[in-house]
């Protein structure tokens, strides 16, 4: 028998996808996310509602035959579809730098919650919303202990006519723990100066801090930049 419809039985549903898309919401503000508090918790509870549409579907579309079946499923899969979308706007790439795939991820996540809200899995609803948390906050830590490598991008300049020679470039970045890839060269300010501008990489992130006090210290060198990429 078709569920009954009822303003106690939509707020139940709505109101437990509020909060699991808030609680996820609230790890990523504060963290400093763009998508955070608010853009979780309306996600998660407009999932949740667009399923009561066919949680209910008796209610609003009289079915006078058997031979008639409506599927559930295909909300479900315009509602991820839909999210797609809005994940995509929270992820931009600047350089190397990569950011908000985690951020979309939790996005795209919190949309299933409610659809499980939605469909009254509260039980499962709540696990996910408990295994999201996990994700985002403890294996934060775990995964800060992996012995990953930590990119930049790196631009370094010389006064024209007195750059130092690629070589020693090579073997200075080397000396630091560096290793070089997409190196390039230009010349800028008027054709005044001397760029070379490269990806770097290396596995112990105090390398960078060791590798700007030398060049900052040595007079040949007008300008560097090195900018980590991050999540």
């Amino acid at each position: 028998m078709p569920m009954q419809l009822s303003l106690a039985e939509v707020a139940r549903h709505m109101f437990a996808a509020l909060v699991a898309g808030a609680v996820i919401g609230t790890e990523r503000s504060l963290h400093g996310r763009a998508a955070g508090f608010r853009t979780h918790a309306l996600v998660c509870m407009s999932s949740s509602v667009l399923m009561l549409v066919t949680l209910f579907e008796a209610q609003w579309v009289p079915l006078t035959s058997e031979s008639i079946r409506m599927d559930p499923t295909r909300m479900a899969q315009g509602i991820m579809t839909g999210i797609g979308f809005l994940g995509a706007g929270v992820i931009f790439k600047e350089g190397i730098t990569v950011r908000g795939l985690t951020t979309a991820a939790s996005i795209w996540t919190t949309s299933a919650i409610g659809i499980l809200m939605g469909t009254g899995l509260y039980k499962a609803g709540a696990l996910a919303t408990v295994l999201t948390l996990g994700v985002l906050s403890i294996f934060r830590h775990i995964e800060m202990r992996f012995p990953t490598e930590v990119y930049a991008r790196h631009v370094v300049r010389f006064a024209r006519g007195a750059a130092m020679a690629e070589r020693d470039l090579r073997a200075l970045l080397s000396d630091h723990g560096f290793k070089i890839s997409d190196l390039s060269y230009s010349l800028v300010d008027g054709d005044d100066a001397f760029e070379y501008r490269m990806a770097i990489h290396t596995y112990r992130g105090e390398n960078m801090a060791r590798l700007a006090e030398t060049l900052g210290a040595n007079p040949k060198i007008r300008g560097f930049s090195i900018s980590p990429s991050g999540d």
